[in-house]
């Protein structure tokens, strides 16, 4: 793995990707690795390399977890654009396995006090993951959970390249914010459309294009903005097509 498996840091220019190749070492997680609690000291941030994927996670009252970002090779988890350390107000969770690149904040704030474009890049991105959270809660409020369904399976087919997805129905569910029998239903309307189909701790994407049909615009809505802000950082290469 290189840096560059980072659409993120490969948009960057050379002596700023130097910059950051200097202070980052490459880490292993697996699936369900914790990344940050909330109220954990932020440290260090994590890019997602491949088909390595986070998301932020809101932990309500009754111990429920809802997810308002999903972050891949177009992005990056914890301090980005704060200055110092800051306590994490989600928790961030590893829901693909892989290689991230891990650079201390410290080492980071230092990195872009050497450069303005590297300051400004970050700020950008931060731009764009605020947009991505600001689609999420109106998705969540107003589209129905088949579409949300459709649009997080679709989105993860575009984070990880990959058709198979490793999660449990009841993460699946947890992550949509309904309960499991619920989510069920709609993982069997999707199979009945020939869809997706289920194996033990996981989903099979057989139709992307179908998934991309029934899903909400909101990935696409996402999308634009990156392109506008931050062009060629979201992934575009999708296993299926």
């Amino acid at each position: 793995m290189v840096l560059e498996d980072n659409n993120l840091i490969a948009a960057m220019n050379r002596s700023d990707r130097k910059l950051l190749s200097d202070i980052a070492e490459i880490v292993e997680f697996k699936t369900g690795k914790t990344i940050y609690d909330p109220g954990d000291v932020v440290k260090h941030a994590f890019f997602p390399l491949g088909s390595s994927v986070a998301s932020f996670l809101v932990v309500m009252d009754e111990g429920s977890v809802i997810e308002t970002a999903m972050v891949g090779r177009e992005g990056a988890i914890g301090g980005i654009v704060s200055q110092g350390r800051i306590a994490a107000y989600a928790r961030s969770s590893v829901m693909n396995a892989g290689s991230f690149a891990r650079i201390a904040c410290t080492d980071l704030e230092e990195a872009k006090n050497r450069s303005s474009s590297l300051k400004h890049f970050f700020t950008r991105y931060a731009d764009c993951l605020v947009a991505q959270i600001f689609q999420s809660v109106a998705c969540n409020a107003t589209h129905k959970v088949e579409a949300r369904a459709a649009k997080w399976l679709a989105a993860s087919v575009e984070r990880t390249g990959l058709n198979d997805i490793v999660m449990t129905q009841e993460q699946f569910a947890s992550i949509l914010g309904v309960g499991r029998s619920y989510a069920s239903r709609q993982i069997q309307r999707l199979k009945g459309e020939g869809l997706i189909r289920t194996r033990r701790g996981g989903i099979l994407v057989k139709d992307y294009e179908g998934l991309r049909r029934r899903a909400c615009g909101c990935n696409d809505l996402v999308r634009a903005h990156f392109d506008e802000v931050l062009a060629g950082v979201y992934p575009e290469t999708v296993a299926g097509k």
